[in-house]
C-alpha cells in the first residue's frame, strides 16, 4: 500500500490536512494474549534453532577449512610429481657443470631451469661434512675415518631434494664413521717411532 505523504495535494495545490496515523493494535484487557505456556515453548524451539543454525555454521566453516587444506595439499602433490620429474634432468645438469661442459646458451637454460624450479619451492640439500641424518640421507657406501668425530657425510653422490618439508629425493652419500681403531692404532705409530 502506497501513501501519498505529501502536504501540498498536487492537483488542486491546497495545503493537506495530516493524516492521523493508525495505532497499532494491542490486545484487549480482556484478551489473554499468549500464556506462559506457550511463552516457554516458543523460547525452547527458539533456542533450539539458534543451537541449529550455530552447529550448521561450525560444519560450513569446518567444511571451508578442510577444502582450502585439500586444495592446498592437491597442489603441493602436483607439483611434487611434476618436479620429481625434473629431478634427471637437473642431475644432468649437475654432472655438466662437475665437468665444465655447462657453457653457452645451454648454460643459459640451465640456470633459466634451476631458477624456475628455486621459485617454485624446490631445495636442493646435501652436503660433504655436514652430520649424516638418516631421514634425509642414502647412506651408499660407508667407511671409517679418523678425520671425523661424528658419523658424518664423506661425500655426495646424488643431491637430495625437498619441497618445503617434504622430501622428493633423499640425498645419496657416501658415509664415514670415527674409526674406533684410530687411537690403537696412532698408540702403535707412536711407539713404533721411538
Amino acid at each position: 500500500m502506497i501513501r501519498d505523504r505529501r502536504r501540498i495535494d498536487p492537483k488542486t495545490g491546497k495545503l493537506r490536512e495530516p493524516a492521523e496515523a493508525p495505532a497499532p493494535e494491542t490486545p484487549d484487557e480482556g484478551d489473554a494474549g499468549v500464556s506462559d505456556e506457550e511463552l516457554s515453548s516458543l523460547k525452547t524451539q527458539l533456542s533450539e534453532r539458534l543451537a541449529d543454525l550455530q552447529r550448521l555454521k561450525a560444519e560450513y566453516d569446518n567444511y571451508r577449512k578442510r577444502v582450502e587444506r585439500d586444495r592446498v595439499a592437491v597442489r603441493e602433490q602436483a607439483l611434487g610429481q611434476v618436479l620429481s620429474e625434473l629431478l634427471p634432468v637437473l642431475d644432468d645438469i649437475g654432472r655438466a657443470r662437475d665437468h665444465e661442459e655447462l657453457t653457452g646458451g645451454f648454460k643459459s637454460v640451465a640456470e633459466s631451469l634451476e631458477a624456475v624450479t628455486g621459485k617454485l619451492g624446490l631445495e636442493k640439500f646435501g652436503e660433504k661434512s655436514e652430520p649424516f641424518d638418516p631421514t634425509v640421507h642414502e647412506a651408499l657406501m660407508h667407511s671409517y675415518s679418523a678425520d671425523v668425530t661424528e658419523t658424518s657425510v664423506a661425500d655426495v653422490l646424488q643431491p637430495g631434494y625437498r619441497i618445503g618439508e617434504r622430501v622428493l629425493r633423499p640425498a645419496r652419500v657416501a658415509v664415514a664413521e670415527p674409526d674406533p681403531n684410530a687411537e690403537a692404532a696412532a698408540d702403535e705409530s707412536g711407539d713404533d717411532g721411538e
